[in-house]
């Protein structure tokens, strides 16, 4: 069923960052998987693109958090090239942000604090790959898994050296929500020096 006529337009006086945090608490309730599911874009030094599904694991003023394997491809790419874009889309509310700007390592602190709170299997998981790198066949990675399963019975696996994560601070955030007849709503946020620009978007 499409949306009523009568959704609100997205107010152009809202904080993005209260927006951004209004829409994902009812994606929270309505979404049926993984409302905190993103696409997000990376490239290499010299420009080349990458996209991937991820799911975001913090956000406040600051900006965006999610954790990967600093040797992954999309770990490399941040290294080499700080910059990245995210997607949110919530196709059950019809609705989508899209995130750019710089991105930032997390403290020691904040990537050993996720760590922790992940279940054990998940860190023994992390710890064991080799993240997009070839694997020459599942046997290979079951048995990684139980050696570092093995090594670590009685005690609690530790955060290694190569996996952290990185806060994308964003430089402008996009609201879009869908409309009858393809009048979608939509409207941009870009930052200047410690404020906003604000602007509604030709659909």
């Amino acid at each position: 069923m499409p949306p009523e006529t009568t959704l609100p337009l997205i107010p152009l006086d809202a904080d993005p960052f209260a927006l951004f945090t209004e829409w994902m608490e009812e994606a929270e309730a309505k979404e049926p998987n993984d409302p905190n599911a993103m696409a997000i874009a990376t490239a290499t030094a010299s420009g080349v693109p990458s996209v991937r599904m991820i799911l975001l694991k913090g956000v406040d003023e600051r900006g965006f958090v999610f954790y990967t394997n600093l040797e992954s491809r999309k770990g490399s790419e941040l290294l080499a090239n700080p910059h990245a874009a995210l997607l949110f889309h919530w196709k059950s509310l019809r609705r989508q942000i899209r995130i750019e700007g710089p991105v930032e390592p997390v403290s020691n602190e904040e990537a050993d604090r996720y760590f922790a709170s992940r279940s054990r299997n998940s860190r023994i998981g992390a710890i064991a790959s080799d993240q997009s790198r070839p694997l020459a066949s599942r046997v290979e990675f079951e048995e990684r898994i139980k050696a570092v399963t093995d090594r670590f019975e009685g005690q609690e696996p530790q955060r290694p050296d190569n996996w952290s994560g990185f806060r994308l601070v964003p430089d402008q955030m996009e609201f879009w929500q869908d409309r009858p007849f393809r009048m979608h709503d939509r409207a941009t946020w870009t930052r200047q020096e410690n404020d906003w620009a604000v602007t509604r978007l030709y659909p």
